[in-house]
């Protein structure tokens, strides 16, 4: 049951969600293929490849390697991408490519999780030019999104910076959580995904969206509510009684710091000597 009320002589608290499948019902950087390709980023088979890990991804989920195998595609396919024109093409194709597919249910949550006075925070493994203004779109307090390189250039290199997946969410909101004065025990976090589990293990009140099968069978397992969001709507359409201004997304770079970078390149490099060997 969630708490509408927070006590603000306690610590403060916060409510954590992932973006793509919880929030959203695609994924966020897969959906803006098309206009990546008609901004001239991308040719038609790099086009029609993502469309098909799209389809992937939505049918379903995407355990660890199908994550690694879509990680290295898009890390592949950005390199060499000017980041400001990628900001240009999210900002103008953002109201309508993601406005129409943002879950009602998990808008109505992030409202009530702001009346009762908690943060909202965006955890994706999604890139941060996409995510941020997705975030700021949602009202978002704060974004923990994954970052590549920018060469001199202003271009991706196509080298990781940080990458926010797996054990390296948890790292971020457990930095953000000392940085913002967070009392984990007392936070929400949601995801529909498996890998999902560190993030979802680290606050008081954690709960499954649209599970997978394998986050299904963890969550049973240890009592955690299990949510269905299936109604995908416009914000605009949604009843005025419920909407509430955006509010500035934060991007969580400082509270991430350079601890979870490394943590993330370490794990990230870890993972390839396992598959290597």
């Amino acid at each position: 049951m969630l708490n509408l009320v927070e006590n603000h002589s306690l610590p403060r608290t916060a409510a954590f969600f992932d973006l793509d499948k919880t929030v959203i019902a695609k994924s966020s950087t897969l959906t803006f293929s098309k206009s990546f390709y008609q901004g001239g980023l991308i040719n038609r088979r790099a086009a029609l490849r993502t469309a098909y890990i799209q389809f992937v991804f939505l049918a379903g989920g995407a355990d660890h390697d199908q994550m690694e195998r879509m990680r290295k595609h898009m890390s592949t396919m950005c390199r060499g991408w000017n980041v400001q024109q990628v900001k240009e093409i999210v900002a103008e194709a953002l109201h309508d490519l993601i406005d129409p597919i943002i879950y009602d249910e998990a808008a109505s949550l992030i409202e009530q999780h702001h009346k009762a006075g908690r943060d909202v925070v965006i955890v994706s493994t999604s890139g941060a030019e996409v995510v941020e203004p997705i975030g700021e779109l949602l009202g978002a307090d704060r974004v923990v999104a994954t970052r590549m390189v920018v060469g001199e250039d202003g271009c991706f290199t196509g080298e990781v910076a940080y990458y926010a997946y797996g054990p390296t969410k948890a790292e971020a909101i457990k930095e953000l959580a000392a940085s913002e004065g967070y009392d984990l025990p007392r936070c929400y976090a949601y995801s529909d995904s498996a890998t999902d589990l560190p993030m979802l293990e680290s606050v008081g009140h954690p709960h499954a969206v649209n599970p997978d099968r394998a986050l299904r069978r963890e969550a049973v397992a240890r009592s955690w509510p299990i949510l269905d969001f299936h109604r995908p709507v416009r914000l605009k359409q949604r009843l005025p009684t419920l909407s509430v201004p955006p509010r500035p997304a934060l991007v969580a770079a400082a509270a991430i710091g350079a601890a979870a970078a490394t943590a993330g390149l370490v794990w990230y490099a870890s993972r390839r000597r396992t598959s290597v060997a």
